[in-house]
């Protein structure tokens, strides 16, 4: 294997690696987010789109070589090639051999590189959604935990308010006590007030009836005299 090829596969098996560390539950998305935000990393993101091309380019030549070179030895078996000698039948399928090696070998190369951007996007977003979501749910818990400071701030004032209602109504029953209580001894007073009235009615009913008796008795006395007078 040729120089150029060599480093192609080192290339390809450095990136089956990187896709099996980025594919396996190896670090969380954050880790990869924060290794991806590195320094270094941060360093090499402005020319990073430029050195992704380059690699692109570089494969798809590569890869366009070995389309060729499969086209190129792939003629060995047509009629005009029959009668050619044992040695260069086999030295020309090993070099389509070559040729169709390092067409797999630049092919897959060039799809993992793809394969590679996109999960670093997709491990991107999902590290940024993890984080969106745990913003959320703190928000989420800081607005329950306001909700239900002020359910007991309000419970409570409903309490202050049922206490202050209740001490209400209780002084407008001492108050209508207060009131019945003195109707109450208005009432009593203006019973006695007529009991002694009516006992002095009575008393002097009693003199009124004793004094009539008298006048009558005096009355049937002087009669009784004037009837022995004239007789």
């Amino acid at each position: 294997m040729s120089l150029q090829w060599t480093l192609i596969a080192g290339f390809l098996y450095l990136e089956i690696v990187i896709v099996l560390l980025l594919v396996l539950p190896v670090a969380s998305p954050k880790r990869w987010n924060a290794l991806f935000k590195s320094r270094f990393l941060q360093g090499l993101q402005q020319q990073a789109g430029i050195y992704f091309m380059i690699l692109l380019a570089i494969l798809v030549l590569f890869l366009l070589d070995a389309i060729r070179e499969m086209r190129k030895y792939s003629n060995i078996d047509t009629p005009d090639h029959q009668h050619q000698h044992l040695d260069a039948e086999m030295q020309g399928n090993m070099r389509l051999f070559r040729a169709q090696r390092n067409f797999y070998i630049s092919g897959f190369a060039l799809f993992l590189s793809l394969v590679i951007r996109r999960l670093v996007t997709l491990i991107s977003s999902q590290a940024a959604l993890l984080a969106q979501a745990e913003a959320a749910l703190k928000q989420a818990q800081g607005a329950s935990a306001t909700a239900r400071s002020l359910l007991s701030q309000r419970n409570e004032v409903t309490q202050n308010e049922s206490n202050e209602a209740h001490d209400k109504e209780v002084t407008e029953l001492k108050n209508k006590v207060e009131e019945l209580e003195e109707k109450l001894q208005y009432e009593v007073k203006d019973k006695q007030a007529l009991k002694q009235q009516a006992e002095n009615l009575s008393k002097q009913y009693d003199s009124l009836a004793e004094e009539h008796s008298k006048l009558q008795k005096t009355i049937t006395a002087g009669g009784d005299s004037e009837s022995k007078k004239d007789n």
